[in-house]
């Protein structure tokens, strides 16, 4: 088949617009074009009263041939690239032992998905509870305010993604087409079929919790066992090498091979593998404040006259301001029509972050507004990052009365420096409350002076982001794991054997589509290892 990119059509156009505009493209007739199909569809607003809508296609014709050598020289016609996904072996039978997964995040689940279709009947340790019970678990903290440590929205089947927006685009490197494999089987799990072709899917909460649970099914179905409750409380490692987990029960398994995809939350894992020389290290991470705006706003200042428009549907941003001080302030896991969530894995602290459904019809747009930091802004061991985020956190919950409230302000009332006392036009989401307050101690210094000056930036590009009814709740601080699991070229601990770093908590993942990328990987690797390929 052939790929034509790049080809521009008007936002409203008629649905059988596509196939005269082929013809027209390639210079042939209507016998010549067998068939189409839609591989990627993308919008241009950069001027927001004449949107187009820019496809990718790969089309079927008689002349294929002739095609590509009258247009040779053009590189948005080509060969449609392969992206099938082939297994890289196939288990033998009688393995001495089997593979152990670590955790059920996007990461954790696709590796043991990966494993299961080849045939090596992973056992999968989740520390939280399956994923409805986890969902009523979660809304006990947010309706009641009663917290549970294992299962909340950062523990439990599905990983702190199941929480989210559901967005399932990134910027990655993919020469191997894992993502198409990615989001193939989020279809057969039930996601919309349009994931596949829109150029920033996302599937929402409540369709995730329905699509986890049909690959769990699956994963049992090929002879894979899950195992919730079941936290790891030691790695067993022995000259260097793993030899099994052992869990808080008592219970040890052993396994040679052993997949750590624990989420960038799991701050007791790390600390385990710390005291037992894993090497790791501190790494970067963003902390800063969830911010709310009425989506009417956002949808107007991106869509104009298009706004509401149903291929477009809610509209997002993306924020980055370079600040006198020497920080970086952007925008972070935006949530267009979404809410704020309490996202907390630890008793007596507060942490956001925020959530969609599938429809993005909440009245609030948010987003985390957001600074960068380093290691340098917290030196000493390599889990320092981690007492960095604590302190954040559990003064937040001071802040926010000691009750799980959030700590908030009105973002005119930050810019001025002043406490806010009562809400105006926009009504934050997050539960069980906000609290309003100063957020002037919430944040190091210089993470306040950097988002006071980054906010009146980003409303030049989008008029009204500095609106003083605004609202801006903290902290958020779970951007992304404060460590990193160095691993070797074949997805393996660099002074640990067998053990094998994954996903967005080892440090080399961020968001549901590179975790679950990263999770095919690992489990390619360690299907080589235990058949003899990784030599």
């Amino acid at each position: 088949m052939l790929r034509i990119t790049e080809l521009k059509l008007p936002l409203n156009h008629p649905e059988d617009a596509i196939r005269p505009a082929i013809l027209t493209r390639l210079g042939i007739t209507e016998e010549d074009l067998i068939t189409y199909q839609i591989f990627r569809r993308a919008h241009d607003a950069r001027k927001r009263n004449d949107i187009h809508l820019i496809y990718t296609l790969d089309i079927e014709t008689k002349h294929e041939n002739d095609i590509l050598s009258r247009f040779k020289t053009d590189p948005k016609i080509s060969l449609t690239p392969d992206t099938t996904y082939r297994f890289v072996t196939q288990a033998p039978q009688n393995l001495p032992t089997r593979p152990v997964i670590i955790g059920m995040g996007p990461c954790g689940l696709f590796a043991g998905l990966i494993l299961a279709q080849m045939g090596f009947r992973p056992i999968i340790l989740e520390r939280g509870k399956e994923v409805r019970e986890r969902t009523k678990d979660t809304f006990g903290l947010w309706r009641k305010r009663i917290f549970n440590p294992e299962s909340n929205v950062q523990f439990g089947e599905g990983g702190a993604g199941t929480f989210s927006d559901g967005k399932l685009y990134t910027q990655i490197k993919d020469p191997n087409h894992y993502g198409r494999k990615v989001l193939t089987e989020f279809v057969k799990a039930g996601a919309p079929p349009e994931i596949l072709y829109v150029s920033k899917p996302h599937i929402g909460t409540y369709r995730l919790v329905t699509m986890v649970e049909q690959m769990r099914a699956t994963i049992e179905s090929l002879g894979g066992e899950i195992r919730f409750q079941s936290r790891v409380d030691r790695i067993e490692i022995e000259k260097g090498e793993v030899q099994g987990v052992t869990l808080t029960n008592g219970n040890s398994i052993s396994s040679n091979h052993v997949v750590l995809a624990v989420g960038h939350s799991a701050r007791d894992t790390f600390k385990m593998l710390y005291d037992l020389g894993v090497y790791l290290e501190a790494k970067p991470f963003s902390v800063g404040f969830r911010i709310e705006h009425p989506q009417s706003l956002i949808d107007t200042c991106r869509y104009g006259s298009n706004a509401s428009n149903p291929i477009l549907g809610a509209a997002d941003y993306k924020l980055v301001h370079h600040c006198k001080n020497g920080r970086s302030v952007y925008s972070f896991c935006m949530c267009p029509g979404g809410t704020v969530v309490a996202a907390t894995s630890e008793a007596e602290h507060v942490v956001t972050n925020g959530m969609s459904q599938y429809s993005r019809n909440e009245r609030n747009a948010n987003s985390g507004i957001v600074v960068g930091i380093t290691p340098e802004d917290y030196p000493g061991h390599p889990l320092a990052g981690i007492d960095f985020q604590r302190r954040l956190e559990a003064h937040a919950y001071v802040l926010g009365g000691k009750s799980y409230a959030a700590p908030g302000q009105l973002v005119g009332d930050f810019l001025a420096n002043v406490p806010s006392t009562a809400f105006g036009k926009v009504l934050p989401s997050y539960l069980p409350d906000v609290h309003l307050c100063n957020l002037d101690s919430a944040l190091p210094d210089y993470a306040i002076a950097a988002i006071r000056e980054a906010i009146p930036a980003f409303d030049k590009l989008i008029p009204g982001f500095a609106m003083p009814d605004a609202v801006l709740t903290g902290v958020e601080t779970r951007t992304s794991s404060p460590v990193r699991i160095k691993r070797n070229a074949h997805f393996q601990s660099i002074n640990t054997q067998g053990l094998y770093p994954a996903g967005e908590g080892a440090g080399y993942a961020g968001g549901i589509l590179s975790a679950a990328v990263d999770g095919i990987k690992v489990a390619e690797a360690v299907a080589l290892d235990m058949t003899g390929g990784n030599k």
